[in-house]
């Protein structure tokens, strides 16, 4: 009896001692929860440490990701629909604001950052005529549209966009 109980409390000590550690990679970013709250959310890569049962960590990918945009019809300054491709390379650079922001859901994420930068791009084609916008202007298109995209996303959402390209202009088969 008294050897079936300390196998028991071994198990029990082995079983604690691996739920409290966790460790974080050098391509993440993790965030400590307590009972649903975020206590900290600085980890450095390697092992650390939190209470079982009682704090949870969530981890993120902090590389460079990209997004593929669908491509979409937008009228240039002279009311000629082109057919813009694009995509788009960001990461997470505050995971904590992530967090908050998106519960989490990084298809929410991307959908809000897909939306921003629709938007962004569609401006700046509306305010271009057809020959500047498939000319070497469109380097400048792209610079505008990822600081207007940076700047809409890095305060709110914790991300950032390292660089937003067009894949293609093209006139519509019409």
């Amino acid at each position: 009896m008294n050897r079936t109980l300390s196998l028991i409390l071994a198990v029990i000590i082995v079983v604690l001692g691996v739920s409290s550690a966790f460790q974080v990679n050098e391509t993440e970013s993790a965030i400590k929860f307590q009972l649903g709250r975020i206590v900290s959310s600085d980890y450095e890569p390697g092992l650390h440490f939190k209470l079982p049962f009682i704090n949870n960590v969530r981890k993120f990918d902090n590389r460079i990701l990209t997004l593929d945009t669908p491509s979409e019809l937008m009228l240039t300054s002279e009311q000629k629909y082109v057919n813009v491709d694009s995509f788009v390379k960001w990461r997470i650079t505050d995971v904590a604001k992530f967090y908050i922001s998106t519960q989490g859901n990084e298809i929410r994420a991307l959908s809000r950052l897909e939306q921003i930068i629709k938007d962004r791009i569609r401006a700046q084609i509306a305010s271009r005529t057809l020959v500047e916008v498939v000319s070497q202007e469109r380097v400048n298109i792209m610079r505008d549209i990822q600081v207007a995209a940076n700047d809409a996303t890095s305060e709110e959402f914790g991300i950032e966009v390292i660089d937003v390209r067009i894949k293609s202009i093209e006139l519509p088969e019409d």
